[in-house]
């Protein structure tokens, strides 16, 4: 629980350090544009009071938390602090409370993420004026992207969070069915603070929460005073509530069209989001291996090329990436079974998605083609020779426990032709990603 709590607020502090740096960057642009303007006194008076904000947003974040000033409910992180306080409270010490501890400081995190995200909304709408009457439309949908991703990368992470580790399912899953821990959860969690859950009648708590509450009696006699009790008050009711549910949704629309209530997800026309963007530098990469064999005779394969590759995913279509392959000798035949050490390749490469499944591949490699008995045999450079691959993939999901994909692919070596002697031009491949 320590590490992943640690991790998370280390990559949020990160992420919010960077947006903020980059919105300010940005304001700063636009308030120099203004201090050339009649208005130069204002504009800079609002430069100072922005670096001033930014700064404190700044300063807040590298701020420790003891407990958690979260308001906001995250399901996961509620479990986990509430049991680590149950543990604590049972007189089991050391490392559960720095755990504690670094929980508390995650929601803190979140809750300040939260706020931030919020400032840079309103900063938005604030600024939009400003920039349509200066002409810096460009710099309003730079300001509309990191809304938009700084929102995308907070529910990301709380998606990370919402998966937890099978120790972490064990201990509250033995945990829950203590009545001990049942009864610290309904007392003590975040959301028995929102919600009072049914418990025990003598909890004062529990008690407050329910002052003031119609009974069922009471809202049951409310509606038959209204409608009275004839056989279309019902119908007069759905009516009613049809009516209000109609009303409620035209609201909501044009709070929407507005630009008001959840806009994270207003862009500038035109704009498809990347959803990589949202996602760690080793949560984009993607490993894969490929098999790649050449026949001697009565279908028996001469060679075959291992492969192993690790791509990284610019966006959702297009993915570059490295590898290599050792090339295994297999003999020349049923009854000249020989295992050597036929060459190696180092590899790069592009696909960009076509439609569906299909893909378009290219790539650059350098092939040593020669048996090797040394690695020292490899640094001859002129002994490699180069390939320049371009041709068509299909990728098919495949149900199984190692292997998540399977990639077919054609490829034609356009640079096949000069080589002495000359290599086979069309190569098709296997691969599997894991």
């Amino acid at each position: 629980m320590s590490k992943t709590a640690q991790k998370l607020e280390d990559n949020l502090v990160a992420k919010s350090m960077k947006v903020l740096d980059k919105m300010q960057q940005q304001e700063t642009k636009i308030y120099k544009r203004l201090l050339s303007t009649k208005d130069s006194l204002n504009a800079r008076t609002k430069l100072d009071e922005i670096r001033g904000k930014y700064s404190t947003l700044r300063n807040n974040l590298k701020q420790p938390a003891i407990v958690s000033t979260a308001k906001q409910y995250i399901p996961h992180l509620d479990s986990l602090s509430t049991t680590l306080k149950f543990l604590d409270a049972n007189g089991i010490g050391g490392k559960v409370k720095d755990a504690l501890a670094k929980t508390n400081s995650l929601g803190d995190k979140f809750q300040q993420a939260e706020e931030i995200k919020q400032f840079i909304k309103e900063r938005r709408e604030q600024l939009k004026h400003q920039l349509e009457g200066l002409g810096m439309m460009t710099q309003l949908k730079q300001i509309n992207k990191q809304v938009y991703y700084y929102a995308a990368t907070i529910k990301e992470y709380k998606a990370i969070l919402s998966d937890p580790k099978k120790i972490e399912k064990k201990a509250l899953e033995l945990l829950s069915k203590t009545k001990l821990f049942q009864d610290f959860m309904r007392k003590n969690s975040v959301l028995a603070s929102l919600f009072r859950m049914p418990g025990d009648p003598n909890d004062p708590t529990y008690a407050a929460s329910l002052a003031g509450l119609q009974t069922r009696a009471q809202v049951n006699n409310l509606i038959q005073q209204q409608l009275g009790t004839g056989p279309n008050a019902m119908q007069q009711f759905q009516s009613n509530m049809q009516q209000a549910q109609s009303q409620i949704q035209q609201l909501k629309n044009k709070i929407t069209q507005s630009g008001g209530g959840s806009s994270d997800d207003i862009m500038p026309e035109g704009f498809k989001p990347n959803n990589q963007k949202t996602k760690s530098f080793f949560k984009r990469l993607e490993y894969g291996t490929n098999i790649q064999t050449q026949k001697a005779q009565s279908y028996f394969p001469i060679t075959s090329d291992l492969g192993l590759s690790v791509g990284y995913k610019l966006n959702e279509k297009s993915v570059i990436g490295i590898g290599a392959s050792y090339k295994l000798g297999l003999g020349t035949g049923w009854r000249n079974i020989n295992i050597s050490q036929q060459g190696a390749a180092l590899r790069s490469y592009v696909d960009w998605k076509l439609k569906r499944s299909f893909w378009v591949s290219g790539g650059y490699e350098m092939n040593y083609r020669t048996t090797f008995n040394s690695i020292a045999q490899l640094q001859d450079l002129n002994a490699w020779s180069q390939s320049g691959l371009i041709g068509l993939s299909k990728v098919v999901d495949v149900k199984s426990k190692f292997f998540k994909k399977t990639k077919l692919q054609l490829l034609w070596d356009f640079m096949s032709y000069q080589q002495i002697p000359r290599t086979q031009p069309v190569i098709f491949r296997i691969g599997y990603k894991f």
